[in-house]
């Protein structure tokens, strides 16, 4: 009698988990075979579920399978039941040059409600192109001369500090071994904060993160995850709900230093101008109102800052892995300039190799590794010669175009010599059948990076004084393969160790 009793109480129980396991079978089976995009190659298991895709981007793997995907299955693979990803050249017009344009995934992209748009998040072309139009003179070559002084500044107390540090650990026979990588870090959000707000961050005055940038590497792999809840409205809704209110606090209160920035810099005239100067010039109608300053410096300081480092360290990683390149990179810096105070962007400019190494460093280690989400406007659209219909989530892997081997000889090789003027012409050069215009680590259309100029500045005074300064070498296996950086829609930074001292011939 129990056991027929206790039979009858799980019997419910057990009808909805199995009513539950053939809805999932069924959607499963009609996501691999019938859905619209069954057509379209890829795994069976990414293509019947969101799942193996959430494991991947919250693991921080999910630039690598997908490479290792697009080897398998090629250009075009679908990632999820409704979204389908490129590694393609094609791709960039396709998607990011269409004549009708492919607005951004709310899911990765859309603001809380109440909170204002940004240059970067604004989904709306409209708001966009406000917002665009009145930063963009900021960015131009023209703009660049004008900071090219603040440049200098922070160079050359890079460099100093890197001179103490090395001089200190020769004085006490210590090994000159040092991480590198978080210096990248000082010097780009110092420039970024002087430009941006009229105020550096000090880090590298004080040689440490400044504790809104050390919270800010946090918030960017948090974002994956926030990203990830929204494929599931209810899974968002509950985690918005159990969010501790420390957390709570903590986020406003970063989001608070940037406001008080801000504040700062429009209640005092700078000398000189700066980036925040071309936002005053126009009235809110026309350009931004002071809640879309807050927001959109918020992230600007993290994309002109952090991702210039990544191809800062990336570069060096690589220089120092290949020590015949970078003798090569040496000895036309320091034979073209005599002096430290000689090196200046415009000659810098005009260096062969140097913008060689700064492209290849580009190529292996793009700041932007995946471009994410774009969708498919209503009509549908053809992508990599493919029909995509409307509505689909659609992705660049520029990690994986750049060493794909159907593109660029040796491609996974750091070989700048690819990208010198001669080689493209030369139809006996290895690199004569490489695709330049596949690389496009500023992306291309009217969402591409204003930035592009003053990050390049950047990399080319950063790498030349550097270069120029020391000498610079490999601590024998302890190379970092850039290849197992995990992404968390940035690159996850791991120490860069560099054996490092000064030249003894001046």
């Amino acid at each position: 009698m129990l056991m027929s009793e206790e039979s009858r109480s799980l019997g419910p129980a057990a009808v909805v988990a199995f009513s539950v396991f053939v809805y999932f079978a069924l959607r499963a089976t009609y996501n691999v075979f019938f859905h619209p995009l069954s057509n379209v190659p890829g795994p069976y298991t990414w293509s019947a579920s969101r799942l193996p895709f959430i494991i991947s981007l919250l693991n921080g793997t999910i630039v690598h399978e997908f490479q290792q995907l697009h080897r398998k299955y090629g250009p075009v693979i679908r990632i999820a039941p409704d979204e389908v990803t490129f590694a393609g050249a094609e791709a960039w017009t396709d998607i990011l040059q269409p004549r009708e344009q492919f607005l951004k995934d709310p899911v990765w992209w859309a603001k809380q409600p109440g909170n204002p748009d940004s240059i970067i998040n604004a989904i709306n072309p409209e708001i966009h192109a406000r917002m665009r139009k009145t930063l963009a003179p900021a960015f131009t070559l023209r703009a660049l001369r004008a900071q090219e002084p603040i440049l200098h500044q922070y160079v050359n107390l890079l460099v100093e500090k890197l001179t103490q540090l090395a001089s200190d650990a020769s004085s006490s026979n210590e090994t000159t071994e040092f991480d590198i990588a978080p210096w990248f870090n000082y010097i780009t959000f110092d420039i970024f904060g002087d430009l941006g707000f009229g105020e550096s961050f000090n880090c590298l005055q004080n040689s440490r993160y400044h504790p809104w940038i050390a919270l800010l590497f946090n918030s960017v792999k948090a974002a994956s995850f926030v990203a990830a809840a929204r494929f599931y409205p209810l899974v968002e809704f509950l985690l918005l709900k159990i969010i501790p209110p420390s957390l709570k606090k903590m986020q406003r209160d970063h989001y608070q230093q940037i406001v008080d920035k801000v504040e700062r810099r429009l209640n005092y005239e700078l000398e000189r101008p700066d980036i925040m100067s071309h936002v005053i010039a126009i009235d809110d109608k026309r350009g931004f109102s002071r809640d879309e300053i807050n927001a959109t410096f918020m992230v600007l300081t993290t994309a002109g800052s952090e991702t210039t480092a990544t191809v800062l360290g990336g570069t060096l990683n690589y220089l120092v892995s290949y020590p015949d390149k970078l003798h090569i990179l040496s000895n036309e810096i320091r034979q073209r300039f005599s002096t430290f105070e000689d090196i200046t962007l415009d000659v810098l400019f005009s260096l062969p190799y140097l913008n060689a190494v700064i492209n290849e460093g580009l190529r292996l280690c793009p700041p932007i590794p995946w471009v994410l989400p774009r969708k498919v406007p209503a009509s549908g659209a053809t992508v990599c010669g493919t029909w995509i219909p409307g509505g689909t989530p659609v992705s660049i892997q520029q990690y994986t175009l750049n060493r794909d081997p159907s593109y660029f000889s040796s491609a996974t090789s750091f070989l700048p010599e690819r990208w010198l003027p001669d080689e493209n012409s030369n139809q006996d050069s290895p690199f004569y059948n490489d695709h330049r215009d596949a690389v496009q680590p500023f992306s291309v259309g009217p969402r591409s990076c204003l930035g592009e100029h003053l990050a390049r500045a950047e990399l080319r005074l950063v790498l030349a004084k550097l270069v120029w300064k020391f000498n610079f070498s490999a601590p024998k296996g302890k190379v970092l393969e850039w290849e197992q950086l995990r992404t968390f829609l940035l690159v996850e930074k791991r120490p860069i160790l560099v054996r490092m001292k000064p030249r003894q011939d001046l």
